[in-house]
């Protein structure tokens, strides 16, 4: 049995954030999402990604072709046929995110034409997704880093993530100031997004542990591979070290596990070749006995989280959570620090809410 895809279509929406937001290394103030409808069989599958609009460019120029007029529950040779178009545009950063949102969109698709939730698809190794609250800009004054960050541990969230880096000389303060705000009911978990040096690094990392830090993200540049083994030979023991968010191909995970970098690695499906590739890379986290992580984009992560008996937790990210409420029906509300899916709901779960989207598009 075979069930063409019928049609590609892709766009792509900017929606600005609610204030001014930094981390360590960069400043916005919007969020752009590139969004797949494919259609086949009577169904509609929806993917996306976060990143620039060209992303949107090079799906309508070079792999629409690719994908209309294929069999829609032949997933891996769409997917490899894909990775072959991109060849001589490089085989990571947009070109992979652009075959991240068609990917999501093909897995929401077959699960939609098997009429099955994607996790009853993939195989449901876990009945709940663990998540961490993520925000606490380095943008933010203490007051609103302090109610963000405790709104979420009084609600039962009982992990939160703040962002470091940008002014290294006040993020203790900063840090003792959201461990104030959370108390006991939840682990502070920090993240510099590369801001800090080496010897920063270390020196941070003692400090933050006194304040019962337990993961430390990024505290350098992901593609130092032995800086960031050399901080995580030196840290706390009780402190984590995470990175992985910018691996975009399944050579970049293996480099930065067999150098022993991490204790946990993050994969964000929106980068990494969609879901496809998500599930690549934990395989081989799971291979080196490495607690595995997603990286933002919650709603997109859930199903396939749920698959992996190696999955650890995921981020909570303040921007893509207030999006994904904007852009569609369906999304879950964390309960008691976790988020399970409607089981009845086929695919995602999600509805594309195209009303409340259309002002936001490009």
């Amino acid at each position: 049995m075979s069930i063409l895809i019928q049609k590609l279509k892709v766009s792509a929406y900017t929606v600005p954030t609610d204030g001014p937001e930094s981390d360590g290394t960069l400043e916005w103030d919007s969020t752009t999402m590139v969004l797949v409808e494919l259609e086949a069989g009577g169904k509609n599958g929806i993917g996306y990604t976060y990143a620039d609009a060209s992303v949107a460019v090079l799906i309508n120029k070079t792999l629409r072709k690719v994908v209309e007029g294929e069999d829609a529950l032949q997933i891996p040779a769409i997917w490899q046929k894909m990775v072959k178009a991109i060849r001589n545009n490089g085989n990571s950063g947009l070109t992979h995110m652009g075959i991240a949102a068609i990917d999501v969109a093909l897995w929401d698709l077959k699960a939609k034409l098997l009429d099955l939730p994607l996790v009853t698809l993939l195989g449901m190794a876990k009945t709940e997704m663990l998540v961490y609250g993520s925000g606490g800009f380095t943008s933010y004054p203490t007051d609103r880093l302090q109610k963000q960050l405790g709104d979420w541990a009084d609600a039962g969230i009982r992990y939160v993530k703040m962002k470091i880096g940008r002014e290294p000389e006040k993020d203790v303060a900063r840090a003792r100031a959201a461990r104030e705000a959370i108390g006991d009911k939840a682990t502070l978990f920090v993240d510099a997004n590369g801001a800090y040096s080496v010897k920063e690094a270390i020196e941070k990392a003692h400090q933050f542990d006194a304040l019962g830090v337990t993961w430390f993200e990024e505290p350098v540049s992901s593609d130092d591979l032995a800086g960031l083994q050399f901080i995580r030979q030196h840290a706390p023991r009780a402190m984590n070290i995470a990175a992985g968010e910018y691996g975009f191909n399944l050579s970049y995970f293996e480099r930065m596990l067999d150098a022993g970098t991490v204790d946990v690695l993050q994969a964000d499906a929106t980068r990494c070749g969609g879901i496809t590739g998500f599930l690549q890379a934990a395989t081989i986290c799971q291979a080196h006995h490495v607690p595995f992580s997603s990286h933002c984009a919650p709603a997109l992560h859930l199903h396939p989280a749920m698959s992996l008996p190696n999955f650890y937790i995921a981020e909570y990210f303040y921007d893509h959570v207030r999006i994904e409420k904007i852009f569609f029906d369906g999304v879950a509300e964390p309960k008691n620090g976790v988020l399970t899916p409607d089981l009845s709901r086929s695919g995602l779960g999600l509805e594309f809410k195209r009303k409340d989207a259309e002002r936001f598009e490009i």
